[in-house]
């Protein structure tokens, strides 16, 4: 990276728009069985350098969450050693930057908001800035179902519930993700807003 857009950690200002989303997925061309995992992602100021700007974020994905509930993740702590396992956390800054550890205070819930704190360590791809760290009031934005044998949006919710608890959950039939995607309620919504004032 050009010394002139090198990132520094007073770059990292908080931006609103963060959000969290889970995934129950299968492989079985691989023998992977089905599993659900958790993907949150905490947006920066896009950066100036010069002419150029770029955005950045911080992304966590493929987390298990060891919770009943997507609507009972406060208080749970999730922590990964090592990158891919199994959670991926990266930073993008023109492009994706890896990290190796990561650590998440899921610290408190109000319907589908969701505060959480996190700090990833070991710079992978030499992005400079090490570690980070982000704190956010993130908006649930649903619960994608990717199963090979999920031929229709109530079998998706029926296998959904073997996972978490799919109370207050909806499907949404305008979803472009090519899978059932299984958002929250209006009135599950309607409970997180406006956001409580970090710190």
């Amino acid at each position: 990276m050009d010394p002139d857009e090198s990132l520094r950690i007073e770059d990292f200002v908080p931006a609103p728009g963060g959000e969290w989303h889970g995934l129950l997925f299968d492989n079985p061309s691989t023998g992977l069985p089905p599993r659900l995992t958790w993907c949150f992602t905490f947006p920066f100021a896009d950066v100036e350098r010069d002419d150029d700007e770029s955005p950045l974020s911080l992304t966590v994905e493929w987390v298990p969450v060891p919770a009943e509930s997507w609507r009972r993740f406060a208080g749970r702590r999730v922590a990964s050693a090592s990158f891919a396992e199994p959670a991926e956390a990266s930073v993008y800054y023109y492009l994706h930057h890896r990290f190796d550890a990561v650590t998440l205070d899921l610290a408190e819930q109000r319907g589908g908001a969701l505060r959480v704190v996190a700090e990833v360590s070991g710079d992978l791809d030499r992005l400079g800035v090490d570690p980070v760290r982000a704190e956010a009031w993130l908006t649930f934005t649903g619960i994608l179902v990717s199963l090979h044998d999920a031929a229709s949006p109530d079998v998706a919710l029926a296998r959904l519930g073997a996972f978490t608890d799919t109370d207050g959950l909806a499907y949404d039939p305008g979803s472009r993700d090519g899978v059932p995607r299984f958002t929250a309620q209006p009135d599950e919504l309607a409970r997180t807003l406006p956001f409580p004032a970090l710190g």
